[in-house]
């Protein structure tokens, strides 16, 4: 029991540690945001972006939750990508940023289990509905949608930046999985998505506020 309950202790601290990194992220962009009075993305929030990506996806592989893992796998190189447009990537030590680009596709290999992907554990675990399981799922996919749209908006403009959209798709996705996380009683995700859902509404004043100005 005692052995159960210290492995159970340590995959929550995997989890709340990329929780953190996230909070973080977000509370650093806010924070010089605030004082700048416009949205402004800092080298660091990509950093920390992706070592939390980096810890979650791991998180929900031993939990065997598909729409967390689902939510990393979309958004993992849109971090590493955001990094090569703000020029931090190549500073990394090289060992380092081989290992962040081939991990995920070492977790795929693994998962392979007699040449089969173990689909049993991920979509029929009973701890998790398929009707929620999919509502989690589709959260999910709103919120790395916001990183795709980011993406596609940054690449045109040769900058990473921050668009009005992302922050209105991170606030729809962020509902959703927090709906998910209170059903599940996950308090990795609830903790994540909590403070999250405030730091979006503010940035969607800001950017407002900011094209509103801009107009006058």
């Amino acid at each position: 029991m005692s052995e159960w309950l210290s492995y159970k202790s340590f995959v929550y601290i995997i989890g709340f540690t990329a929780q953190i990194l996230f909070s973080a992220r977000l509370i650093l962009q806010w924070i010089l945001s605030e004082k700048a009075n416009k949205v402004l993305t800092p080298r660091l929030f990509w950093q920390l972006s992706l070592i939390a990506s980096f810890l979650l996806f791991v998180y929900g592989w031993i939990r065997d939750d598909f729409a967390i893992m689902l939510g990393q796998s979309l958004t993992y190189f849109i971090y590493i990508r955001n990094m090569h447009l703000q020029g931090s990537w190549k500073k990394l030590p090289k060992i380092i940023r081989i290992f962040l680009v081939i991990f995920p596709f070492m977790v795929a290999i693994y998962a392979f289990n007699n040449n089969q992907i173990d689909l049993e554990r991920l979509f029929k675990n009973e701890n998790i509905p398929m009707t929620l399981l999919i509502w989690g799922a589709v959260g999910q996919i709103i919120f790395t949608l916001r990183f795709v749209y980011q993406w596609i908006y940054s690449e045109k403009r040769k900058e990473s930046s921050l668009p009005l959209g992302f922050w209105v798709l991170s606030l729809t996705g962020s509902l959703m999985i927090l709906s998910y996380a209170i059903i599940r009683k996950d308090p990795v995700l609830f903790f994540g998505q909590s403070f999250g859902f405030v730091v979006y509404l503010r940035n969607i004043i800001l950017l407002l506020k900011h094209k509103k100005h801009g107009a006058n």
